[in-house]
């Protein structure tokens, strides 16, 4: 009767397991913090005179937008600033606001170590450790495929976190790859 229980228990765990998946970059990107580097345009529907963009984010971290004066825009997500542009205009200005912020152009990855070609690359949506390895020329003759770092913009306090080569990177990562003794 325990070993039935525990295979019942063994069996419930796996299916929440895999109900929970790992972090995806897109997952992420949905709670992406806007930061220096980044370009966004704003629109809102049906008044022209309200689009601004393209708006390079400076480390400021305001911008400056019609109606509403300066706005900080640094460390909020896109749905954050959408929902602060159109409370700030809803009644003053329109009665229902529709506003969308969208990024054109995130700020860059780093890529350092062994890689063939280090430095400074754009991001695309999707990028994975992997991506940007091949992005960098490829992994020196030197390089360790299992000794691989990151270190996320938004924690420049942090210890750089040890991935493997499908992990995802966000804009304004740190992936340094280590040396291989062998």
């Amino acid at each position: 009767m325990i070993f039935l229980r525990n295979i019942a228990l063994f069996l419930v765990g796996i299916c929440f397991a895999s109900a929970a998946p790992a972090q995806t970059g897109k997952e992420s990107l949905s709670r992406y913090q806007l930061g220096a580097g980044d370009v966004i345009s704003i629109v809102v529907y049906g008044e022209d005179d309200l689009k601004r963009g393209p708006i390079k984010l400076t480390d400021a971290g305001t911008i400056s937008y019609p109606v509403l004066g300066e706005l900080e825009v640094l460390g909020r997500t896109v749905g954050e600033l959408e929902k602060i542009i159109a409370d700030g205009l809803r009644g003053r200005y329109l009665v229902n606001p529709r506003v969308a912020v969208s990024v054109e152009e995130y700020r860059p990855f780093f890529i350092n170590g062994q890689v063939k070609k280090g430095g400074s690359y754009p991001f695309q949506p999707g990028l994975t450790v992997r991506k940007a390895v091949s992005v960098a020329g490829g992994f020196t003759e030197r390089a360790s495929k299992e000794k691989i770092f990151i270190v996320h913009d938004k924690e420049k306090e942090a210890k750089p976190e040890k991935v493997d080569i499908d992990a995802p990177v966000l804009p304004g990562d740190i992936i340094t790859v280590e040396e291989s003794f062998f």
